[in-house]
């Protein structure tokens, strides 16, 4: 039983120990020239204007997300489809329930609003800014 562990210990080691060892040879290997030029950020050959930091609009992030999970849960849709006629009512049903599943996904992330591309600013908020947007929205009353 010990003997198990052992081989899956050495191959860990031996693994790492192999990793390190192809690192240290790429550094020794490699040129070793740095420039100004060449630390410099890239951006498809655009010149690079102001910092680097900059506040990013999560809902790139958000969309990109949100496609990637409907994506990958598509492509169950196509070994199913192929296999179809062999699998039976059983499959089918069972293919039922994932599609339900993806459309209240969907239904979810429809109602919180997140597939909307520009969302409207209302003079109200949520939170922790519920309070000062109440006294936003009292100021533009008394304007």
């Amino acid at each position: 039983m010990y003997f198990d562990f052992l081989t899956v210990f050495f191959f860990l080691v031996f693994g790492g120990v192999f990793v390190a060892a192809i690192l240290y040879l790429a550094k020794l290997l490699r040129p070793h020239n740095p420039q100004q030029q060449k630390n410099e950020t890239y951006e498809c050959g655009e010149e690079i204007v102001g910092p680097s930091w900059i506040q990013f609009n999560i809902r790139f992030y958000v969309i990109a997300l949100i496609f990637i999970v409907f994506d990958v849960e598509i492509i169950f849709l196509f070994p199913w489809a192929v296999v179809f006629k062999q699998l039976g009512l059983f499959a089918f049903t069972e293919m039922l329930i994932f599609i339900g599943i993806l459309l209240v996904g969907l239904g979810y992330v429809w109602k919180r609003g997140d597939l909307e591309w520009v969302r409207l600013r209302l003079p109200y908020g949520f939170g922790r800014y519920a309070n000062r947007s109440e006294l936003l929205v009292e100021k533009s009353k008394r304007t």
